[in-house]
Formats: structure tokens, sequence, C-alpha cells
């Protein structure tokens, strides 16, 4: 791995987290949902060690039946952090329903993506109505290698008022959980949406150590994941970006 010291980037995070409170909610707390894999287990830990524990408050949020329970479970006791359950399960099937019923009225069915997005997105909503309740901001738990092939929800997880791990790649992103002492199964859990039923690496097409490779040092050692990043990448720009918007004033007319 290419030089990446894990302690220094850590403190630093860190030490960003507390100056980025200062600014925009001095005394607020930090509000995130608590999946119990990785990203989420690292931001709650570093926010816990910028703001103080009394400070971050988990949310977790299944839709029904949520079979890893036990690891945001893990995640909030190992912490010592304040918690809340909001199951997004009734929501999820009125507004479905609702949604199959209307799109019937035009001969449309709803689309597989937009199952797969609608809990992410209610999931959110969740989020943001609590951190608003607790004097809160809410933390965005996606990582570099996510953002960079827009492997997130927009508006669902990829929403957030500040993120902590927005410039780091998931190998990075493993090394700095280690570091900061959470327990390993938490860490190397198996990253997967929880939606599909398949793991992150299956629905992208490659691995993540391949994609982080790439994105730190432009080497990509197979031309055909290369090309399938390169797409990803270009595909889902958007989602990096501003929402773009007309502004009169620099059209040819003003300017004369």
């Amino acid at each position: 791995m290419y030089q990446f010291n894990a302690k220094e980037v850590k403190d630093q995070v860190v030490q960003w987290i507390r100056d980025w409170f200062e600014e925009n909610g001095p005394g607020c707390n930090a509000v995130l949902g608590v999946s119990g894999g990785k990203d989420s287990s690292v931001v709650a830990a570093l926010c816990a060690e910028a703001l103080g524990k009394d400070r971050v408050i988990g949310v977790t949020m299944p839709n029904g039946v949520q079979p890893d329970i036990d690891d945001s479970m893990k995640l909030i006791n190992h912490l010592g952090i304040r918690y809340c359950c909001v199951n997004i399960g009734g929501a999820y099937q009125a507004l479905m329903n609702e949604v199959k019923e209307q799109l019937a009225t035009i001969d449309t069915e709803v689309a597989n993506q937009t199952v797969i997005n609608m809990p992410p997105r209610l999931r959110m909503t969740a989020v943001y109505a609590v951190s608003q309740s607790l004097n809160g901001r809410v933390a965005n738990t996606c990582n570099l290698s996510e953002d960079w092939v827009g492997y997130s929800t927009r508006y669902g997880d990829a929403a957030g008022d500040f993120a902590p791990l927005g410039g780091l790649t998931v190998q990075e992103v493993l090394a700095v959980g280690m570091e900061l002492g959470l327990p390993r199964e938490l860490v190397y859990k198996t990253p997967s949406d929880g939606l599909c039923g398949k793991t992150d690496e299956d629905n992208l097409g490659f691995t993540y150590a391949a994609l982080d490779k790439y994105i730190r040092t432009g080497v990509c050692d197979d031309p055909e994941v290369k090309a399938k990043i390169d797409r990803k990448h270009k595909l889902n720009l958007f989602k990096m970006k501003p929402i773009p918007h007309f502004d009169w004033t620099e059209v040819d007319f003003f300017k004369v």
C-alpha cells in the first residue's frame, strides 16, 4: 500500500470534525445512522473522540426485521453512545403501496431501482427527524471509493451535513477503524447494502482493493475493470457535485 499513516490521518479527521462543529454548530450533537458496518462504525468512533460520546447519537433503522441488528448494538455498546431505533418498515410499505397504486394508473410498474433506493431515502428522513429534535448535525457515512463510482443513493445515504470519510478510500477507512480500536468484526464486516442480497463488490463487478489502488495510483491491472470503473465514475460524477442551477445573470443579454 502507498504511504498512509492511519494514526496521523485519524487525528487529523478528529480535529477536522471539531473545527467543523465549532463553525457550524457549537455544542450540537453528531447524529448518524448505525448499520454496524465499517463506515458507520468508524464515523461514530471519530465523532465520539472528537466531541465526546455524550454528543454522539446513533439511529438504527430496520426495515421490519434487521438480521444484523446485533452488529449495530455491538458498536453502540462499545462506544457507549446514546441511540434510538426508528423502524421504517411501516412507512416503507405504506409509501410503496401508494406508489405502486398510482403508477398502475399510468400503466407503469415500480422499477427495481426504486425498490432498492426507497429504504435509504426513508432512513435519511428518519435521521434528520431525530437530528432536528436533538439539536444535531447529520453525519454522512459514505467513503471516497463509494462516491467515486456512485455507489450510494442520492438524498439517501449520500446526504448529510458533514462527511468525515469523504476523502478516504475503503482501505484507508479500514486502517483508521483499526487505529480507533473498533472490534475487528465490525471493521472488516463484508460490505453489503442490505437491500438486494448481494455484497457491494458483487454489485460493482470489481473489488474495493482494485478500485482503491486505481483511485490513489492511477494503476489498474485489469483493462476490463478499469473500463468499468471509468464508466461508473463518468456516469455518476453528478452525484459528487452541487445541484446545477440556472443563473440568469450569466446569460449574454445581461452582460451586454
